[in-house]
């Protein structure tokens, strides 16, 4: 419709001109009025026409040529029309017609000079899709155009793109998942192949001291209570199905309580601990989830402390409430750092299987940091210490 409205005003136009410049009699200004109407009309219908021929063609050379020939003969057509209605000499009529047929010469040699290289291109870009769609996400178009093809070429460089970095981390999460299920197996299998070992010994009457059996069995269970369970709040931490009473939170009276839990292991290991602060203080958090991470970093530090060990948990506070637990093991390797709260990781990994621990004490205590709007590290040895900050609150925790 909007090429049909914008023909018809077309033709008003140039019949409105021609009428003013030429001043032509009635008769032939009906006659080129008809003329136009007739370009109009070719006009439309190619308009109409040429897409479809366009959507058929194999190559846009021919379709550039053939709108450059169409062109040319919608143009012949209404100078030989209007030759004839103004009475123009053949010698004059044919010199219009060979600088006309100079003229869509000129048009078909540019449309050959511009579809070219954007054929190249074009085809170029499918070369790339098609490599892209087969797995081979390291190819791109390199076009550097500012038109609408470069912004194509851009968008199909940029989706390679998304694509390789997407396969990168989708290979780092299948590598973190064996990994995981790796560990999780090596966690469950130990205390399992002790139970049976356990159980197979009373049940043939191969011990004399059952009790001493029930009391390794019962630790074994405990273990894996305890994995169950971590793997179980990890999962839900991470999925965010923990709903937190969130509110001011005294972190001096949470870390007192935890040390004070933490007594007949301290004792039981010749360690000591104590907690640091000039003041009280308060941050933004829940009470339920500060004590689990505080007691989790007590944990890790008790199980990597040198017998006659110390353990120092200093409380400041500033623009962040800042926790820091240190003891007086080996420390956090500077390599590892970086995978300290990852699931199940462990300094020298199997090493370190041995003193207990699935590995999951530090991943939950950063799940609750983060949720808290806070952030932990760990610091690298010698000595092993992990400190977090959290939002301070004006507000006091009711004791």
């Amino acid at each position: 419709m909007r090429v049909v409205l914008g023909a018809a005003l077309s033709v008003v136009t140039a019949v409105g001109i021609i009428g003013i410049v030429m001043q032509p009699s009635p008769a032939e200004q009906l006659a080129i009025g008809l003329i136009f109407a007739l370009m109009a009309a070719s006009t439309v219908a190619a308009a109409f026409w040429l897409p479809k021929l366009a959507k058929g063609n194999r190559s846009l050379r021919t379709t550039f040529m053939t709108l450059s020939v169409i062109s040319f003969l919608i143009v012949v057509f209404g100078l030989l029309a209007a030759g004839q209605q103004m009475f123009i000499s053949t010698h004059d009529l044919t010199l219009l017609l060979i600088v006309m047929g100079f003229g869509v010469v000129a048009a078909v040699s540019f449309a050959l000079l511009v579809s070219g290289p954007l054929t190249e291109e074009l085809t170029q870009m499918a070369a790339t899709a098609s490599a892209i769609a087969e797995g081979d996400l390291t190819q791109r178009t390199a076009i550097g155009r500012s038109d609408e093809v470069g912004e194509l070429s851009m968008a199909i460089d940029e989706m390679a793109t998304v694509l390789q970095e997407a396969a990168l981390v989708r290979v780092r999460d299948d590598e973190a998942r064996r990994e995981f299920f790796s560990a999780v197996g090596h966690d469950l299998r130990t205390p399992l192949a002790s139970l049976r070992v356990a159980i197979e010994a009373v049940q043939d009457g191969m011990t004399d001291d059952p009790e001493r059996y029930l009391d390794s069995m019962q630790r074994d269970t405990e273990a894996l209570t305890t994995l169950v369970d971590d793997l179980f709040l990890l999962a839900r931490l991470e999925s965010g199905d923990v709903n937190h009473d969130i509110g001011p939170v005294d972190l001096t009276e949470v870390a007192d309580e935890a040390v004070e839990v933490f007594r007949p292991l301290l004792d039981e290991r010749g360690l000591t601990a104590r907690v640091e602060m000039d003041q009280r203080v308060t941050a933004v958090a829940s009470s339920e989830g500060m004590a689990r991470v505080v007691r989790n970093l007590l944990d890790n530090a008790v199980r990597h402390s040198p017998e006659g060990g110390e353990i120092v948990v200093s409380i400041s506070n500033g623009d962040w409430a800042l926790v820091r637990i240190g003891d007086d093991g080996e420390g956090f390797s500077s390599g590892f750092v970086d995978q300290a709260f990852d699931r199940l990781s462990r300094d020298g990994g199997d090493r370190n299987r041995s003193e207990g621990g699935a590995g999951l004490g530090l991943a939950i205590a950063q799940r609750y940091i983060d949720d808290f709007g806070g952030r932990i590290w760990a610091d690298p040895g010698p000595g092993g210490t992990v400190s977090f900050v959290l939002p301070i609150s004006s507000t006091p925790s009711r004791s």
